[in-house]
């Protein structure tokens, strides 16, 4: 009997359903805009609605189907991430941080509702990540004390803010390639990991297979900030829907600038090939976990 040939994964198709799943989540999760107060509601879902990838919470869902899990039950995590990834962006635009005008193709918070504004929405939105958190269904393995556990360290003064931190004291010094793979690891990775994590915690995931998606996503994280370092170098404004050329202009330390172009898409090149390898332990239910990789690191924007 002939074997059928197993069709490709269908990446883009796999994505859109995931954004389309992520964005009715967050609609129902958040306040309606007109909820009081109106403009903080409105600003938060701004940012929140403004066109991002939603690579998080992509990676959340495609981290519990890896572990046998289903997207209704990762839901709450895949919004709480991507909650947390937008207060992360409204306050890094701020004028006190990176001085960005537009995020995802759109003025930022800041320029449309003030700084004010763009400061509380971004605090409300760290805040509803957890209130959505609490919403999740607890498993054998896993419960909700390390649900808060795993975002809250993630998020924390040691790793994403601990990155934020190295990278504004950075700016304008020579910085060494291990001291910029710090703020890599911590402002990007440590996110990035933390969502495939939460996606194997929603599917109770075992001890491998958390190992696994661990390793996955340091690795992952690592090369999506190489590349978004090389982009900002070889990409226009427009195609990358925020300002480009933004870290040569305040001589901020990037891979390219350290190591050169060709070096630096060589680590991401390697990176992510540890990324597929850290995928071997899960056989063959990860294909959207593995299209992922690859489509981070093919991305042109």
């Amino acid at each position: 009997m002939q074997r059928t040939k197993a069709r490709p994964f269908e990446l883009e198709s796999w994505l859109a359903t995931a954004t389309r799943t992520v964005d009715r989540g967050l609609d129902r999760f958040l306040p309606r805009e007109s909820a009081r107060p109106a403009t903080l509601h409105k600003a938060m879902r701004y940012s929140l609605f403004a066109g991002g990838k939603r690579m998080r919470p992509a990676l959340v869902l495609a981290a519990a189907e890896a572990c046998g899990g289903s997207h209704e039950d990762a839901l709450p995590f895949a919004c709480a991430v991507e909650c947390i990834h937008t207060y992360s962006l409204i306050h890094d635009d701020l004028p006190a941080m990176d001085n960005d005008d537009f995020r995802r193709g759109k003025p930022t918070s800041h320029k449309v509702f003030g700084e004010g504004i763009a400061i509380l929405a971004g605090d409300a939105l760290l805040t509803q990540a957890f209130e959505i958190l609490a919403r999740a269904m607890p498993t054998k393995r896993h419960g909700h004390a390390d649900f808060v556990m795993e975002l809250a360290k993630a998020a924390g003064s040691v790793r994403l803010i601990a990155g934020q931190v190295a990278d504004l004291e950075g700016e304008g010094r020579d910085l060494s390639v291990p001291e910029l793979r710090y703020i890599h690891e911590n402002k990007t990775s440590a996110l990035l990991c933390a969502s495939v994590r939460l996606g194997g915690m929603s599917a109770n995931a075992g001890p491998e297979a958390l190992k696994a998606l661990t390793d996955f996503g340091r690795n992952v994280g690592l090369a999506f900030q190489v590349i978004d370092d090389i982009l900002d170098v070889t990409q226009t404004t427009e195609q990358l829907g925020k300002t480009a050329g933004k870290d040569a202009a305040v001589k901020k330390a990037t891979y390219p600038r350290l190591v050169g172009l060709e070096e630096s898409r060589r680590i991401a090149a390697q990176l992510t090939a540890r990324a597929y390898r850290a995928l071997r332990p899960l056989k063959d239910g990860a294909p959207a976990l593995d299209a992922l990789a690859r489509y981070l690191l093919e991305r042109q924007h």
